[in-house]
């Protein structure tokens, strides 16, 4: 049974910092792109970031150069380190694993998170 359980999130002032963790189990995890997204209320949900088991990360353009993607394959751990930030970064962030070991991610296709909450205003 794979369960992914997220941590980190809260309310924040603009230009603040906060770092996302999630927690995998019941997985190899290391042969699996990992990655997140987020939803606010009534938009679409975004990528925000990925990470495949080879190293390769990608983020949407409204987060690049402020946040930063990782993992620790040996605590299976997955990390979102969000700097600078935005009132519009505002929305449930969630974490996401492949269900597949194929280098893509699939948010049709993966195991959720339960999602964590994060609110940046002044």
């Amino acid at each position: 049974q794979v369960q992914l359980e997220e941590s980190g999130g809260g309310l924040v002032q603009p230009g603040g910092s906060l770092r996302l963790s999630c927690a995998a189990s019941g997985s190899i995890f290391s042969i699996y792109t990992v990655g997140w997204y987020r939803q606010a209320p009534g938009k679409q949900r975004e990528l925000v970031a990925k990470l495949t088991s080879g190293g390769s990360r990608n983020y949407a353009d409204s987060v690049k150069g402020r946040f930063t993607i990782s993992r620790d394959n040996a605590r299976k751990l997955v990390g979102l380190q969000m700097n600078s930030l935005k009132p519009e970064d505002t929305a449930v962030y969630y974490c996401l694993q492949n269900r597949r070991s194929t280098g893509n991610l699939d948010p049709d296709y993966a195991y959720w998170g339960q999602g964590t909450p994060v609110t940046v205003s002044s």
